[in-house]
């Protein structure tokens, strides 16, 4: 059985070619579709860490952006609740942003949407500079640069899956350390930048900010593997075969008409939400209709696999790569090999195995193919399939190939796959199948006319499928997100209200700030920790998010009955862990309640309640101090804020039960569709 090689987010695109080089007329080619199978090694773990340094510096740059606060009210003379808009302004639009820049991913591709939106936050910082108000401000600082943020923060994020497997909880887990890492690091840089005025504080991180662009330079696709129907393999005559009445043999031939595209919705326990249905008619998507999977269209046909680059190394495509042959003008040539969905990879002969395993080769920056060889079941040679007029791997056709990573189920998942049913249950590359969906017919024509669309397909149905406000009629999942906006609005009050409130009791400055540094430090640890002790299947996710959470709660409630060196540690330790078991297991907690084919949809909403959240913690903190002139009364807030939340998980598995026996009953009851 192949567990695996690595997880990745990308299109299933099928191909288009022109009629008579005709730009404006084409013949669709229904049956072919791209699947993304991440490489797991070589350029993944440069996009990892490329993901971690801009963790690094965006998530620092949030964290300590409270520490501008007091510079702020000074100027413009203005309270603390109003002031601390500027911060949660950034923090919450760099939430709330999410599922609209993840339909700018789907469409332009992690690298072009990271690079621009660093440079757009870098820019915005700059203008902040000539801030004459406050509320100037909460545009260019908080609104913009927190878009500009998210805009970076989510190809960050979600690449790692996209390259990544085998090792996604690691890299993920590594990944996500950056988040701690920049805490401990602006924390004092920012207070010593601070010494030279708010204004230069911002200049000179905005200059750090461009730096991601840098760094998202590494986030280059991965060509897809291509599978394609091969109508005319002897393999179906062979293995596939069914006689009739007359002794004739019949060979099944599949049907990928556009009608794959448009299956009802089922009934029963997913009838309330569809995630990759896009069921909500503002976004001009079709209501009820449900994208297929790679692996539903292809069920039961006889298949073509293309390898389009060998960053896609699989289990199976370890013992099935060798070395590439080339065209008479220098280029990879295109190949591909037969496999039936339904079984693992077509039988290979032992002698051919061995070589196989000899030659494997790594190339990073051209596509990488299967040499040219016998099929030990239809004797077919891959060049006789590439000379086909519709070969999908021909190299005009590899290069034309732009990914949808937002088309996976699994795209928001940051856990371990092992934790998933559908990976532990078949193949590699089957798995990438099951959870990557089809484009439409409009994406594939709107991919080769390459007309300028102001909101394409892929975005349109990105934001459809994260919107869909069906799944709010889900208790379990409204239970999971309600607790997550309690999380969130307590979440920034420690980074923002821990070093005045340790000054006011008379510690020093720069320890209190080393406290805050020490919450990034625990930060990163735990974060390291949580993703190795839940991927033991033994372990429990929500149960452990219930535990961190509730003493993360009861720590901010009581950190300030006793204001010294000890206790404020104390509480930066289980505020640390608390925080990092939050952001690890959300993914994971969302898949076991609602699935996985939910999760596009779940998180899509989760982040905007969390941003909504995020926005008005920290202000209404600050109202509270204003009206007591105590900073314990803001901790109390935001700590029995995060102890309600984690009431709310504790029931939320009976919760999921009792709301799969309803959907059940309900589908039992209902008549059966005609």
């Amino acid at each position: 059985m192949a567990t695996q090689s690595s997880r990745a987010h990308e299109e299933t695109k099928a191909v288009a070619e022109p009629l008579n080089g005709n730009d404006e007329d084409y013949e669709i080619d229904e049956s072919t579709a791209a699947v993304v199978v991440p490489p797991d090694s070589g350029w993944a773990w440069v996009v990892m860490v490329a993901s971690f340094l801009c963790c690094t510096v965006l998530d620092g740059i949030v964290f300590c952006s409270g520490l501008i606060q007091e510079d702020l009210i000074k100027e413009f003379n203005v309270k603390k609740g109003y002031a601390a808009l500027v911060s949660s302004l950034l923090s919450g639009c760099y939430l709330m942003a999410g599922p609209f820049v993840s339909a700018l991913a789907n469409r332009f591709g992690f690298r072009p949407v990271a690079m621009a939106g660093a440079l757009f936050a870098a820019a915005c910082f700059g203008i902040s500079y000539w801030a004459r108000s406050i509320e100037f401000l909460f545009i260019t600082y908080g609104i913009l640069a927190g878009i500009g943020f998210s805009m970076v923060y989510i190809p960050a994020v979600v690449i790692i899956g996209f390259y990544f497997e085998k090792w996604r909880a690691l890299a993920t887990g590594i990944a996500m350390c950056g988040s701690g890492v920049g805490t401990i690091v602006f924390t004092p840089l920012t207070d010593i930048l601070l010494k030279s005025g708010w204004r230069y504080t911002l200049v000179i991180q905005g200059i750090i900010i461009a730096f991601c662009a840098l760094f998202a330079c590494a986030f280059r696709p991965i060509q897809p593997i291509t599978l394609a129907v091969d109508e005319d393999s002897n393999e179906n005559k062979n293995d596939n075969e069914k006689r009739n009445g007359h002794g004739n043999i019949v060979a099944p031939k599949p049907q990928l008409h556009q009608a794959a595209f448009t299956k009802p919705l089922p009934e029963g326990r997913f009838a309330y939400s569809m995630p990759n249905s896009a069921h909500n008619t503002y976004m001009g998507a079709s209501p009820k209709h449900h994208y297929p999977t790679a692996a539903e269209v292809f069920r039961g046909a006889n298949i073509e696999r293309r390898l389009s680059n060998s960053s896609g190394k699989g289990t199976e495509l370890k013992a099935l790569r060798k070395s590439q042959p080339t065209t008479p003008n220098g280029e990879p040539q295109p190949s591909q090999l037969h496999f039936n969905i339904n079984k693992e990879l077509t039988t290979v002969g032992e002698n051919e195995e061995e070589t196989e395993n000899e030659n494997l080769i790594e190339t990073e920056a051209k596509p990488v193919v299967i040499q040219a060889r016998r099929h030990t079941v239809s004797g077919r040679r891959p060049n006789d399939i590439v000379g086909k007029k519709s070969a999908v791997g021909s190299q005009d056709t590899v290069h034309n190939i732009h990914t949808r990573p937002m088309y996976r189920d699994d795209i928001f998942f940051t856990g371990s796959l092992a934790r998933i049913p559908q990976y532990q249950s078949q193949t590699s590359l089957a798995y990438h199948m099951s959870v990557t969906r089809l484009p439409t017919k409009q994406d594939m024509l709107e991919d080769r006319q390459k007309g300028c669309r102001l909101c394409p397909e892929a975005v349109r149905r990105t934001l459809s499928t994260m919107l869909d406000t069906s799944l709010l009629k889900s208790p379990s999942f409204m239970c999971l997100a309600f607790s997550g906006f309690l999380t969130m609005m307590g979440f920034f009050v420690p980074f923002m209200y821990l070093t005045p409130r340790a000054e006011a009791a008379g510690m020093d400055k720069s320890t209190a700030l080393s406290v805050v540094s020490g919450i990034g430090l625990v930060n990163t640890i735990a974060r390291l920790v949580c993703g190795t002790v839940s991927s033991i299947p033994s372990v429990k996710p929500l149960w452990l998010n219930n535990v961190a959470i509730t003493a993360g709660g009861l720590a901010t409630i009581f950190s300030g009955l006793k204001i010294t060196v000890v206790t404020q540690w104390a509480f930066a330790i289980f505020f640390g862990i608390c925080i990092a078991c939050f952001s690890a297991l959300r993914s994971l907690i969302a898949v076991e309640m609602i699935g996985l084919e939910k999760l596009t949809n779940a998180f899509g909403f989760l982040m905007l309640f969390q941003g909504i959240a995020a926005t008005v913690g920290a202000p209404i903190a600050g109202i509270l101090f204003e009206l007591t002139q105590d900073y314990n009364t803001s901790f109390y807030f935001a700590g029995g804020l995060i102890l309600v939340s984690a009431f709310l998980c504790y029931p939320l598995t009976y919760i999921a039960n009792w709301e799969k026996a309803r959907n059940e009953r309900k589908a039992a009851q209902s008549p059966p569709r005609a």
